[in-house]
């Protein structure tokens, strides 16, 4: 059994001159606790570090660099709460959301920063907002209704009563609102409990997601046509943009937007349904590193930065289970001996120890899979295998399930059950049952 947390976020339109002038007071004071947070950062050495692992030294920290240091002690915090403190007419805990949001702004900043990913400049605050804490909301579940404190006896009350989504969140908890000029954003929580019957390990491909489970086989998501979608739009932007026609240039980038949303939607409905009660294992991209200037060549640098697998393995982590682990050498490692090969060119896979011939988003998948149960091995849980040893592998390893969004229509998931009987056969790339 795994507990699933489930989070849905819903808006309700307010039309409320208190509003803006709350939101507008808010990031004055937020930005004014990042200026004073950025002035007493203090900047520390990080030198270069040694660790020997497996007989070798290896080099964690290769370089002399600085760090910034955030203050973080209660003489600070409380000094900062007193100067602002001294400008708010509002309620006292709308400073102290302030002050945590100030501080999740300036930790956000320094992991980009030592990832090189940031420059050192400060955090500027550019969107209108407003995070509630809950000390400032008071939820009445029957009611369906927040009622938010802006100053002491004077509140903001809204109700999610009647709306199109109030079946949806029924029994569930409210959390941190936040606010717009024009709305407020109501987040809803839920945990439920999963009896975890399969586990399937996953592919992140630029054609398509490939997925292995013992008890299916393989699994062959489709994304050709979210790829299509986008390098036609991709074409329509740089004609529009060529042409010095904005609005035409942002209408096509707001078609997209809604178009790609609509198919990852889609998909992942139709994936849920198709495989339910299962742990769904991604590699841990990162989409910066796939799209580096130093790292990865210009022609695939597009195709990377094309493709939404960070949506996709977001959405399908708001309604089931996911689990990320390293994807090091997921195609390059044999899932039958475990040999790694140092170079690997095309999509075939051979492992020049024991002879296995296959395709390389299969055994990344297999690998995939295989990589989190051992894992779990680890934490003392029973140790489970991805892929047999021997030469005749079981029958499960010959069975493909093709599936795919269909753009046009209501039906997210097409697929149909394989032609013929099962046969047990030598692992290859040309001769596997297809399903169509």
């Amino acid at each position: 059994m795994k507990t699933l947390e489930l989070v849905k976020v819903y808006s309700i339109p307010v039309k409320d001159e208190r509003v803006r002038e709350l939101i507008t007071w808010y990031l004055r004071t937020l930005q004014k606790a990042i200026d004073v947070i950025w002035d007493n950062i203090k900047w520390e050495y990080r030198f270069p570090k040694l660790v020997r692992k497996s007989g070798k030294l290896v080099v964690i920290t290769g370089l002399k660099i600085r760090v910034p240091a955030i203050p973080k002690n209660k003489v600070f915090k409380k000094m900062l709460r007193d100067m602002l403190m001294k400008d708010n007419p509002y309620a006292s805990h709308w400073v102290d959301a302030v002050i945590r949001t100030a501080y999740s702004i300036m930790e956000s900043w320094r992991k980009r920063y030592l990832k090189e990913r940031a420059r050192k400049i400060k955090p500027r605050v550019r969107r209108r907002f407003a995070r509630c804490k809950t000390t400032l909301m008071k939820v009445d579940y029957q009611a369906k209704t927040i009622r938010i404190t802006l100053r002491p006896g004077e509140y903001l009350t809204v109700s999610w009563r009647s709306t199109w989504f109030e079946h949806r969140v029924r029994g569930w908890i409210v959390g941190e609102v936040i606010i717009k000029d024009d709305r407020i954003i109501i987040p809803f929580k839920t945990s439920k409990e999963v009896e975890v019957k399969r586990v399937v390990g996953w592919d992140s491909n630029e054609l398509t997601l490939d997925g292995y489970e013992p008890s299916i086989g393989f699994i062959h998501i489709n994304l050709r046509p979210l790829q299509s979608m986008k390098i036609v739009y991709e074409r329509k932007k740089a004609i529009a943009q060529s042409k010095g026609k904005k609005e035409v240039y942002e209408k096509y980038v707001a078609r997209e937007r809604n178009r790609e949303k609509d198919f990852v939607n889609k998909l992942v409905a139709g994936l849920i349904r198709l495989l339910p009660n299962s742990i769904h294992v991604f590699e841990d991209l990162d989409k910066e590193d796939l799209v580096s200037r130093k790292r990865v060549k210009k022609s695939r640098r597009k195709r990377n930065a094309r493709m939404p697998w960070r949506s996709i393995h977001r959405r399908i982590s708001e309604t089931a289970l996911t689990v990320f682990v390293n994807p090091k050498n997921t195609s390059r490692t044999c899932p039958r001996c475990g040999y790694v090969v140092k170079t690997q060119v095309g999509r075939i896979f051979k492992c020049p120890r024991c002879g296995l011939e296959m395709n390389r988003q299969k055994v990344a998948s297999v690998n995939i899979r295989k990589r989190y149960l051992e894992g779990r091995c680890k934490e003392g849980k029973p140790r489970m295998w991805g892929f047999p040893h021997s030469n005749d592998p079981e029958a499960s390893m010959m069975v493909e399930l093709w599936a795919g969004v269909t753009p046009n229509g209501w039906k997210p998931m097409i697929w149909a059950p394989m032609k013929g009987a099962l046969k047990a056969m030598k692992p290859r790339v040309e001769g596997w049952h297809q399903l169509i």
